[in-house]
């Protein structure tokens, strides 16, 4: 058995030999151009003839053949082969009318301002399209973030415009217009256009022609409707007395103003009787006290809803609205108060299975 496998052919050896190795003559590659000439008519042919097809044959002629012109079309923005090339072309748009705003605001030293310079400029009054309308407007679905992007450069382009507005830069102004109005919605410009209406009404004066402030306040479930008018001074006396030095050591002879009064009056009771409790009483006279005008109003309140506080409350709000609608310097002090805006607390509702809001029933063992 074994004498078979090893009495077996050793399997045939092929070498391989390259080429260029077993030819002895080099040939080289006829050039593209010539033409094919057999070697039996080698002989027939005038050295002239040979001498004319090599001159003929250039190695760089196929680099130097004309290419033919591409019919392809040029994508007119960078940004075609994208799913949303509008987008970025918006963006891009955007960024360069950023730069170049402010590069002419700062060419005019309106750039960069301080920041009571900021604080000073006209309120923005914003009328952007939300995210649904802008991708309406760009054409294609916008995300969240993609939104807040365009709006962010929006913002700051708003801001240059107000800035250009101010500084009486109108060339500037109407190019940067002419570029946010078209990302604005009818909705946002017709609510724009109400708050300025309402913020001229107020500006003009709330007061009616007998001078009187109407104001609404709400506290809780209650609701005061309050009107103020100013108290009407005395008349000055046509006799005076004449000033002597005597007069002003002698108690008796000297003569002091009254101090003003004024009436308080809620759902036609006096402040004293309705509210029985000091500190409702007190809630109520606070922003009289802190403008200073304590006694310079009389005031006449109609309240409705809710208990002893949340009416104080409701009275509270509506009497600081009334002293800066007379008095409007006095609002910066009322609102670091916190007497311009409005208490959001509410009563928590009562829950299923407690006995109150959080107040849970006595557990009986048995």
């Amino acid at each position: 058995m074994f004498a078979g496998r090893f009495s077996r052919r050793p399997p045939r050896l092929h070498v391989f030999a390259p080429r260029s190795l077993t030819t002895t003559a080099t040939t080289t590659p006829p050039p593209p151009n010539s033409r094919f000439v057999p070697p039996a008519s080698l002989e027939t042919m005038d050295e002239a003839q040979l001498e004319g097809d090599q001159a003929g044959f250039d190695v760089d002629s196929r680099s130097r053949r004309p290419r033919p012109e591409s019919k392809r079309p040029v994508p007119p923005s960078p940004a075609f082969y994208t799913a949303r090339s509008l987008y970025y072309d918006t963006l891009v748009q955007l960024q360069s009318a950023l730069s170049l705003s402010r590069r002419a605001l700062r060419a005019q030293h309106l750039l960069p301002l301080p920041p009571f310079a900021l604080r000073a400029l006209p309120p923005a009054q914003p009328a952007w399209a939300n995210k649904s309308e802008m991708s309406l407007i760009l054409q294609a679905p916008l995300t969240a973030r993609m939104y807040k992007r365009v709006v962010m450069l929006l913002r700051e382009l708003e801001q240059y415009e107000r800035i250009a507005r101010v500084a009486d830069a109108t060339e500037l102004e109407d190019a940067i217009t002419d570029i946010t109005k078209g990302f604005e919605s009818k909705k946002g410009i017709q609510a724009r256009d109400t708050r300025i209406r309402a913020r001229e009404a107020k500006e003009k004066g709330p007061l009616d022609r007998y001078g009187r402030s109407y104001t609404v306040g709400r506290r809780k479930t209650s609701t005061a409707r309050v009107w103020m008018i100013e108290v009407q001074k005395p008349k000055d006396s046509t006799s005076e007395p004449v000033a002597n030095t005597t007069s002003i050591l002698s108690s008796s002879n000297a003569t002091t103003p009254p101090p003003p009064t004024s009436t308080v009056l809620i759902n036609s009771v006096p402040i004293s009787n309705y509210f029985p409790l000091p500190a409702d009483r007190e809630g109520v006279l606070r922003p009289l006290k802190l403008a200073g005008l304590l006694g310079a109003f009389n005031v006449f309140a109609l309240v409705r809803g809710g208990g002893t506080s949340g009416q104080s409350g409701a009275i509270a709000l509506a009497v600081a609205k009334g002293c800066v609608a007379h008095v409007p310097e006095v609002e910066p002090i009322l609102k670091k108060a916190k007497l311009m805006r409005r208490d959001p607390r509410m009563v928590e509702r009562k829950k299923t299975g407690l006995a109150k809001a959080r107040k849970r029933y006595t557990w009986v063992k048995r």
